[in-house]
């Protein structure tokens, strides 16, 4: 709309680039083109605005099918004016001077005229069309066909009308039949998605299947595993018991040499304290006899004699104390070895007694020996579950031995 302003009685207009201004005067033009500015009279002047932009143009129909079915077609016409001064002659775009207002509606007009040209055409198609290829194929036939009809309908260009485009936007049918048709559709989408769900279910419970017998391998190896490791922990545990018991005898076997040679050291010095006893009585002997030889020749015979008697005596008590004491330590080397024997062949039966019992046997003598050092227990409790594979397990070692 153009810009009109008042000054002293005069009037000022000025257009946009996008209409086309048209000024007569006594039935002379003035002035004729887009955006212009200039100062009028309003009682003598005759004013046109033509716009000569692109418009759009939207519509919508309804046509019947050669089934005898309802369809509603939307649809949208660019135009434009091509020819103002042809347009402003066949049609009333005059405005007001005082407010440069349509007195008209001209774009009504050109509305209905591109409306009822395009819908004739439209109608022309689709009553030659079912419905079924109306809904598939209809949009570009009705496209072209109006498009094909308004740029030959002559009553457009001589109005100074141009079509730039036609689009058609949907084409749809009634509810109750666009919804009968979407049901097979619809059906055979749900049945997809149906298929689809029990194949992602088949896919969960093989998966599920697979997740447990891995599982399932897992448990397997590892008990098979806990049963190797037992048995690695008892043939330790055997190595451990011989390696001990062999210390044990040589260790024994090391105490009794050493018991011996004690025994002898100490029945040498024995001996040999014996003997110095013995040279001293009888030196002191001889000496006593020497002293006393002036006295008597018979109370020297005397005191040679009890000292040759006192001599004989203390070495034999010597050679006897001698011999018990290597007799003694004889014994005790031969009780401590006795003793080392007894103990590695003890050890060496009870390895082997424990090395022939099943592994379920000495997990309850391990049991045993170990409750015998738990300390003083008050209270105990034993769930149902322990209690049931602790009774399978005593069972099954009992069937076993």
């Amino acid at each position: 709309m153009a810009d009109i302003t008042r000054r002293l009685g005069w009037r000022h207009l000025r257009g946009a680039p996008t209409a086309h201004i048209r000024h007569h005067r006594g039935g002379k033009l003035l002035h004729d083109g887009p955006g212009l500015s200039f100062w009028f009279r309003a009682l003598t002047a005759a004013l046109s605005e033509v716009p000569v932009d692109d418009r759009e143009l939207a519509m919508t129909f309804h046509a019947r099918t050669s089934d005898f079915q309802d369809v509603a077609v939307q649809s949208t016409v660019t135009y434009r004016i091509s020819d103002p001064a042809l347009a402003a002659a066949r049609l009333d775009f005059s405005i007001d001077p005082d407010t440069g207002a349509w007195r008209g509606t001209p774009l009504e007009q050109l509305g209905t005229l591109l409306t009822e040209t395009a819908q004739q055409h439209a109608l022309d198609v689709l009553a030659r069309t079912p419905l079924s290829s109306a809904l598939v194929d209809g949009v570009a036939a009705v496209r072209e066909r109006v498009a094909a009809g308004l740029a030959a309908e002559p009553r457009l260009p001589a109005t100074g009308i141009e079509v730039v485009a036609v689009r058609v936007v949907a084409l749809r049918p009634e509810p109750e039949v666009e919804r009968a048709l979407r049901t097979p559709a619809r059906e055979q989408i749900q049945q997809e998605a149906d298929r689809a769900t029990y194949e992602r279910r088949a896919v969960a419970v093989e998966r599920e299947r697979t997740i447990a017998e891995n599982e399932l391998a897992s448990q397997i190896e590892l008990a098979r595993r806990e049963e190797q490791l037992v048995e690695q922990r008892g043939t330790n545990a055997r190595r451990e018991a011989e390696e001990h018991a062999a210390a044990d005898a040589v260790r024994a076997g090391a105490e009794a040499a050493r018991s011996v040679k004690l025994a002898e050291a100490e029945a040498a010095r024995t001996v040999k304290l014996a003997e110095a006893e013995a040279e001293r009585a009888v030196k002191s002997a001889e000496a006593e006899a020497a002293r006393s030889l002036k006295l008597t020749e018979a109370e020297a015979e005397r005191s040679v004699r009890l000292a040759d008697a006192e001599a004989a005596r203390s070495l034999k008590l010597a050679e006897a104390e001698a011999a018990r004491a290597v007799r003694l330590s004889r014994a005790e080397a031969e009780g401590a070895r006795t003793v080392g024997e007894a103990r590695a062949q003890a050890q060496e039966a009870w390895l082997r007694v424990h090395g022939d019992v099943d592994v379920a046997v000495l997990h309850a003598l391990a049991g045993t020996r170990l409750a015998e050092s738990l300390p003083h227990i008050e209270n105990l409790t034993v769930s149902p579950d322990v209690l049931t594979g602790l009774l399978a397990k005593l069972g099954g070692a009992r069937d076993q031995a």
